[in-house]
């Protein structure tokens, strides 16, 4: 669906994006990831057709940006952070009116594409009322719905969250995954937890590089390929981290509390063997009970925070770019 191959970007002298290549496949739930001033935005408007990229290559679709511009837009359906809403038209009118300046130019087509469009976004009961009526979660939708008409085959996302209470937010993590089914869907987001909810593949950047690429599950074992677990078990903080700390393969534990007789703990494993049995015997053998045992994996936050944590956090001063 998308191919981009040693693309950069420049604001005057200053480097937005440079030499980034990645792909995109068909069907694929990608994520944007990266801190303030990364470049997201720079590649969302490239892709949109909004901005010309310095140098490099860009297919959507097949077709090449700028020189193919018109039919890539065509293929894609876009949602900015603050979507492009009129609070004084109903949300029938809205989406008509979107309707055409996508070029779907007969009543019946139009019709029939906003009611697929409401429906898919859970509309159809507020399409007669005024757009400044509904709540923020409603009128994400409303962009979400702008953005499928005229049958994209991508739908680029940039932060379609942000300012959703939790409900507000399940709802449209659900309906990105949905989407997902039947699109190609790029999501920016700022969310760890909602990139690793519905994200199949995710790009991290920092100040413009491509650092990581991948799964989330792969970027967290590329990261670090040990195994990790937490448990708490009856006993004093001393004999725990000994007795666990002498089981041949665990490189670090680390007590998270000690309250009432009772310690949790993180251990480290220094390849990928599950341990827990080990640890389990270990403690039960120095007279500590075990009360909790459970395997956990890497967090992408844990992954972003080390692939990033020599970067500046300080917005880009880029043209175009803004602040993330």
């Amino acid at each position: 669906m998308i191919e981009v191959s040693h693309l950069s970007k420049k604001y005057g002298t200053h480097p937005a994006i440079e030499d980034l290549s990645f792909t995109v496949g068909d069907g694929q739930i990608f994520g944007l990831l990266g801190p303030n001033g990364a470049g997201k935005s720079t590649i969302m408007n490239i892709l949109t057709g909004y901005l010309a990229p310095t140098s490099g290559e860009v297919k959507v679709a097949g077709f090449s940006l700028p020189e193919q511009a018109q039919q890539a837009k065509a293929c894609v359906g876009y949602l900015p952070e603050q979507p492009p809403l009129y609070p004084e038209m109903t949300v029938q009118e809205y989406l008509d009116f979107a309707a055409e300046l996508k070029g779907i130019k007969k009543k019946a087509d139009r019709k029939e594409q906003v009611r697929k469009a409401a429906r898919r976004t859970g509309l159809e009961e507020v399409l007669p009322r005024l757009i400044r009526s509904l709540s923020k979660g409603y009128r994400q939708r409303v962009g979400i719905a702008q953005a499928l008409l005229g049958a994209p085959q991508l739908i680029i996302l940039d932060e379609p969250t942000v300012g959703l209470d939790p409900a507000q937010v399940i709802e449209i993590r659900r309906l990105i995954r949905e989407l997902g089914k039947s699109h190609t869907v790029i999501l920016s987001s700022h969310i760890l937890s909602e990139v690793q909810a519905v994200c199949s593949q995710v790009l991290i950047l920092s100040k413009g590089h491509l650092v990581a690429v991948g799964a989330p599950e792969q970027l967290a074992e590329k990261l670090n390929p040990g195994s990790r677990l937490r448990a708490t078990a009856l006993g004093g903080g001393q004999t725990v981290l000994k007795t666990v700390g002498s089981i041949p393969g665990i490189r670090k534990v680390e007590i998270e509390s000690e309250a009432d007789g009772q310690v949790t703990f993180i251990a480290e494993s220094a390849d990928a063997s599950d341990r827990r049995a080990e640890v389990s015997r270990a403690l039960s053998q120095a007279g500590c009970t075990v009360l909790a045992l459970a395997a956990e994996n890497r967090t992408l936050e844990e992954v972003f925070l080390a692939l990033t944590e020599n970067e500046s956090e300080t917005p880009s001063d880029e043209g175009e770019e803004k602040t993330e």
